[in-house]
């Protein structure tokens, strides 16, 4: 079996937009690196059972029936990418068509399962050849979150609306289970479950008449309207214009403008005094070096003897810190400043910085792998729709990977989402002697 030879360098992709993604566009010249990543490659196709097929039908290393396949299109820049940047090479290799699948979920959860043990142990000092870490300018500070969130939430309304349920919720859902504890989810179920999580959400910190609400995070405000709804008053924080615009329409046209402020503002400039703090899944975006600071505001925000009740996707802790200060895809392209925390670092932080405790947290990890699910279905359904928008192929493709790098992440294991509870620990009665 021949490959192609990595000493020549790969021409790069047609039709990307080299103005808008440098990086696809660009396909790096590294031949010695490329020839490890080759055979690296070959070994994870054995030991993981996986199905590489090369342009003329030819595989890379014999594969079993019924395999996960990684269809290369083009080796040459396939191996050169991922002997450059290793996993965001992978991400770039994939936005520029270098390679596919028939079933990338099925393939990027064989990818994802055990992740410590993809690189043998040998060549695990491969990393420093291309890990780097995140840029300063997208540190979570004041003025550099703002422009993470606006890489991301300010897209286009309409973009989100091609993919998510009528209540416009961008976080898991919690549907239906059947008796074996699966989750029953379907298109149909979508609203009624996103509200079952809201509602849950707000149970836990005890929201009802007269409560004063602070949501960090407002979305595109469904979980300000349930609040308002059941008779409390809503203070909601959010970084994005586009979210701020629309998020205060749907609350007017849900009459509850009188009930629910919406303000452009970031969680460490507000002031005030709440019964209830909530926020889903905003923690992501704040970044880990930010937590303290994070967890200190809600502390100094909640009344004597409110509850705060969080949304966060979370994943193990050895795991967290693995990745921590690395520059992932994910980063680079979806999620700007961001680091996914465990559910220890979040009692370690509350414990050491601030007056809170973590009273309670339920995991729900399979209802958000099938969330994604059915978000990706419709995000591939309508790709002529998101190209209408003005999002070229390159974007599709960054999102369908995001969309099912994710759902495998859920499915594997390696990420899991919590509602937690923090409140404060009530002090002991003085004992007489």
């Amino acid at each position: 079996m021949t490959l192609p030879a990595c000493s020549l360098a790969p021409a790069p992709p047609t039709g990307v937009d080299a103005r808008h993604w440098p990086d696809v566009a660009r396909v790096p010249h590294v031949p010695a690196r490329a020839a490890v990543a080759r055979r690296l490659l070959g070994r994870i196709a054995r030991r993981r059972g996986l199905r590489v097929e090369l342009p003329g039908t030819r595989l890379l290393v014999p594969a079993p029936a019924g395999a996960p396949v990684l269809r290369l299109h083009r080796p040459g820049a396939f191996f050169h990418r991922i002997g450059e940047s290793g996993l965001i090479g992978f991400g770039e290799s994939y936005q520029a068509g270098d390679w596919d699948s028939p079933d990338l979920v099925a393939l990027l959860t064989e990818l994802a399962t055990a992740p410590g043990t993809l690189v043998p142990t040998g060549a695990q000092w491969l990393r420093r050849l291309y890990v780097k870490r995140p840029p300063a300018a997208e540190l979570g500070t004041p003025d550099n979150a703002r422009a993470n969130i606006h890489r991301h939430y300010d897209l286009s309304n309409e973009l989100f609306a091609l993919f998510l349920d009528p209540t416009l919720s961008y976080s898991s859902a919690i549907f239906p289970t059947a008796p074996s504890g699966a989750p029953l989810a379907s298109r149909k179920a979508f609203p009624a479950a996103q509200h079952r999580k809201i509602d849950r959400l707000l149970d836990l910190a005890g929201v009802g008449a007269g409560s004063r609400v602070l949501e960090i995070g407002t979305g595109w405000g469904e979980l300000a309207i349930r609040a308002a709804s059941r008779g409390a008053r809503v203070v909601s924080l959010t970084l994005s214009e586009e979210q701020l615009s629309l998020a205060r329409r749907r609350i007017a046209a849900a009459g509850l403008a009188d009930r629910v402020e919406v303000r452009l503002c970031d969680y460490r400039a507000v002031d005030g005094e709440f019964d209830a703090v909530v926020s889903v899944e905003m923690i992501e975006a704040v970044g880990r070096p930010f937590w303290p600071v994070y967890f200190a505001a809600i502390d100094h925000l909640l009344a004597p003897g409110g509850r705060a009740a969080l949304q966060a996707i979370t994943m193990p802790h050895e795991r967290m810190l693995a990745s921590s200060g690395t520059y992932t895809w994910i980063l680079k392209y979806v999620f700007p400043g961001g680091q996914i925390p465990s559910v220890e670092a979040i009692r370690h932080t509350t414990t050491r910085h601030t007056s809170l405790r973590v009273a309670g947290c339920e995991s729900f990890g399979p209802h958000y792998a099938e969330t994604l699910r059915l978000w990706r279905e419709r995000f591939t359904e309508r790709a002529e729709e998101v190209d209408a928008l003005g999002f070229d192929q390159v974007f599709r493709r960054m999102w369908e990977l995001y969309l099912a790098y994710s759902e495998a992440g859920f499915r594997t294991g390696y990420l899991d989402v919590q509602q937690i509870l923090l409140t404060r620990p009530e002090p002991r009665e003085e004992r007489p002697s």
